[in-house]
């Protein structure tokens, strides 16, 4: 979720302003570990009995998800200031990818950073490319060439003013640039919706606004019936690190949650419609 300021919701051309409060540190978190085996998502959370994943590409977007490392079990959810998350029944486990110092990696920004993470390990960085919120289009591929974003007031533009870089701390600056002039507003209108039966890892349920939220879909299980069952993730204000959710309709499945859940998806910290599932 993501508290806007009003002046996004005036016209495009005065849509731009700032969305998070931010320290002055400049120090990138650093590029991610290799993980141990035992600290995997799809290690971690097996699909219920009767339900398996389908097969993935080792260079495909799920299998990445399926491959992210958590943090040991009962680790607390770690805010960007350092502070703990109490976890009165909101996630289940933590990602353990570094999010910073700022107040910037936020709902909306983990969704953006995990595509665009993913993106960036595949060497596809002209597939990185992110909306601002009065819809200024912030690619990957002009910034890692040594182009900065100059925002005056209300007006954005490119400027030629470093050097060529591809280093991660060059794209975890690119990183933070988006997350602190995109939001749920500017993302929902880049996704596509999708009916909820053809779910799959990487898709997201967004509701765009001010304030608005979004998870991602971390995994896809199904059973012979094709019934399928999906692990989420969220970040969420302030800036803190990615979790999995708790299933709070049905702890018998939890953290699975059931693709056949009606018209509304109730998560620990936001509810959703069945019309909100997006992709890429």
């Amino acid at each position: 979720m993501k508290t806007l300021p009003l002046l996004l919701l005036l016209p495009a051309f005065l849509q731009l302003a700032h969305v998070h409060c931010s320290s002055n540190a400049k120090q990138a978190p650093a590029a991610l570990a290799i993980p141990t085996a035992d600290s995997l998502l799809y290690l971690r959370f097996s699909p219920p009995a009767g339900y398996a994943q389908a097969e993935a590409d080792s260079a495909s977007f799920s299998h990445y998800l399926r491959h992210l490392p958590l943090k040991p079990p009962g680790s607390p959810v770690l805010y960007y200031h350092g502070g703990e998350k109490t976890n009165h029944g909101v996630y289940d486990a933590v990602v353990n990818l570094p999010i910073g110092n700022k107040n910037l990696h936020q709902c909306a920004d983990a969704v953006m950073r995990l595509r665009a993470e993913y993106l960036w390990r595949q060497g596809e960085y002209d597939k990185i490319s992110f909306h601002f919120t009065n819809g200024f289009p912030v690619d990957y591929a002009h910034w890692r060439r040594g182009g900065r974003i100059k925002v005056f007031l209300n007006d954005v533009s490119w400027e030629e003013s470093a050097a060529p870089s591809n280093s991660y701390a060059t794209f975890w600056a690119y990183l933070e640039k988006v997350f602190q002039y995109a939001g749920t507003l500017s993302l929902s209108k880049e996704l596509h919706p999708i009916p909820v039966q053809d779910i799959s890892p990487g898709d997201v349920f967004i509701q765009g606004g001010s304030p608005g939220h979004a998870v991602m879909v971390m995994d896809v299980a199904q059973n012979a019936a094709c019934q399928k069952v999906f692990l989420l993730a969220q970040s969420y204000m302030p800036a803190q690190e990615i979790q999995i959710l708790k299933n709070p309709n049905d702890p018998g499945l939890s953290p699975w949650y059931s693709a056949d859940f009606g018209e509304t998806l109730v998560t620990p910290e936001w509810t959703f419609l069945r019309t909100d599932l997006k992709r890429w």
